[in-house]
């Protein structure tokens, strides 16, 4: 399985955020930069796509940041990847063959999504030990 930078980067981001929830004061995107060895820019751009759909809020201002929206155990590794890396399920053609292929990749695949759906970020917060 191949998983992106920008799925890497995000997930540890809202790793971290999910840590701080507690905290009354958003995270700077700098301090989770910096802290992981992130590049700033591109955490911005992402944090921007995960604040769209809805999954972190953002304070502007000198003393804002990000924070997770909704509670880290209602959104799960599969939710992340689908709005970073949505699927691309194309096929090469649209032959018998092609269909065949596309269904057992289908199927091979679906183990795995059922696995990522159920990993909540509550829960990668307890596996790492931040929380």
């Amino acid at each position: 399985m191949k998983i992106s930078a920008k799925t890497e980067y995000a997930c540890i981001a809202l790793m971290d955020l999910a840590a701080r929830r507690g905290s009354s004061e958003p995270v700077r995107i700098g301090r989770i930069a910096e802290q992981y060895g992130l590049s700033e820019r591109f955490l911005v751009q992402i944090l921007l796509e995960l604040k769209e759909a809805g999954i972190v809020e953002s304070t502007r201002g000198a003393s804002g940041g990000y924070r997770f929206k909704k509670k880290p155990e209602e959104v799960t590794l599969l939710q992340v990847m689908k709005v970073l890396d949505p699927p691309k399920n194309k096929r090469a053609s649209d032959s018998n063959a092609s269909s065949v292929l596309h269904d057992v990749w289908q199927t091979a695949e679906q183990p795995r999504q059922n696995y990522l759906n159920s990993v909540t970020f509550a829960d990668l917060v307890r596996m790492a030990g931040l929380g």
